[in-house]
């Protein structure tokens, strides 16, 4: 072998084994390299018993997917390029035409509208229920149900619904229960355990995580997990994982890995600065109402608190308000481009404090009782301080006017 090109390809060291240290290698590839024909005919990829090629698994991503189990007391772990991935991975791969899928009304939005285009496209039928009404989820299980979605807190309006009696009544008609838990992200309550030392065993079926959120933590990372602790459920999910192609880099794993350390020491910090500023926005006559799980007016709170508890901790950095009707959509809209820490952007669980005013009538079956009449902004509070954000919406507010 005396060719150059040939023998940096096929160069014969391998550096000694046992390095050690605080972060994981990041293992990059397509393909996989096996060392006999018999080895690649008998290697397994769907128990993690080994590695085939890159879509299906490698060192790092197996290493991010057993800790997201440990996170959200889950036993199986997909990722998937962002969190409405893993949406529609569980949705293709739990429904046939024929088959009604059930979703709150206040789900994050690119579920309802992938209910409305692709599954309803594909003869999959879907109806909304009332998160804030049990008996209304009840009520609407037909024997074409296959799949119902929670969400605590609920999408932009983050009111709490009794997760504990939906997950009952979708445990006692035998129908799958997915959770969208990215805002309580393993921390604020465990999906597996919902009732802990209970002995109950009473738990949702999957939960959906986007990691682009608070696991990520840096605003530059779009990922998504899918959890389960069943394992027939699992290997459904994952061979549509696999059918489907969906893979993550492994750079995006390497920052998600970097960053869980410290996700508990960061979801407290954006918890307790949001249950500050939701405080303070109680005290504030510009608003007809605050939206956040903590606050006991908070449609939800006794939800809540059962599930979550008062502690700091489980209550995440999101908060809403409503602006009285008196206030047009120009004012309001005047008051989130005069923010100058709260930028204008989606997403949130980043360090930058973000705000998105919502048109909440276009996103609703009806305007929900529970609701005040207004315009809605929704606050994803960062890690800046506490008092110069609250410095930050008095100067706003004064320039509504």
């Amino acid at each position: 072998m005396t060719d150059l090109s040939t023998q940096l390809i096929h160069h014969a060291y391998v550096p000694p084994a046992g390095f050690a240290a605080p972060q994981p290698g990041v293992f990059k590839a397509s393909t996989v390299i096996f060392a006999t024909v018999a080895a690649m005919r008998s290697t397994e990829w769907k128990d993690k018993s080994g590695y085939t090629y890159g879509l299906h698994g490698t060192p790092t991503s197996f290493m991010l997917e057993e800790r997201l189990c440990t996170l959200e007391g889950g036993l199986q772990c997909l990722l998937v390029p962002s969190g409405l991935a893993a949406i529609a991975n569980v949705a293709l791969a739990l429904l046939r035409s024929g088959d009604e899928v059930l979703l709150p009304d206040n789900a994050y939005g690119p579920n309802k509208t992938l209910a409305e285009g692709e599954l309803k496209a594909w003869g999959i039928s879907h109806r909304f229920y009332d998160p804030m009404d049990a008996s209304d989820l009840s009520a609407k299980i037909s024997p074409q149900t296959r799949l119902v979605w929670l969400e605590a807190a609920g999408s932009v309006t983050l009111e709490f619904p009794d997760l504990l009696e939906l997950a009952r009544i979708c445990r006692s008609r035998g129908v799958t229960s997915a959770l969208d838990n990215t805002w309580g992200a393993g921390l604020a309550f465990q999906p597996f355990d919902l009732e802990p030392g209970a002995g109950t065993g009473l738990s949702v079926d999957v939960s959906v995580h986007a990691l682009t959120k608070y696991p990520s933590g840096g605003g530059d990372v779009l990922m998504g997990s899918i959890i389960t602790r069943d394992a027939k459920l699992h290997m459904r999910l994952k061979l549509c994982h696999m059918r489907l192609g969906l893979g993550v880099a492994a750079n995006d794993v390497e920052a998600v890995l970097r960053s869980l350390p410290s996700l508990e020491l960061r979801y407290q910090a954006h918890d307790r600065a949001a249950r500050t500023l939701a405080q303070w926005c109680t005290q504030r006559e510009e608003f007809a109402q605050v939206l956040h799980p903590a606050l006991p007016p908070s449609p939800g709170h006794a939800h809540w608190q059962a599930l979550c508890g008062a502690a700091s901790g489980g209550a995440a950095g999101l908060l809403s308000v409503i602006f009285h009707e008196r206030y047009s959509q120009i004012q309001v809209d005047a008051f989130c481009d005069a923010l100058k820490y709260f930028k204008l952007g989606y997403s949130w669980g980043g360090p930058m404090s973000l705000v998105v005013p919502y048109e909440l009538a276009s996103m609703r079956m009806a305007w929900p009782s529970h609701l005040a009449r207004g315009t809605l902004v929704r606050f994803s509070v960062g890690l800046e301080a506490v008092a110069d954000l609250q410095a930050d919406l008095t100067q706003a507010l004064g320039a509504m006017t």
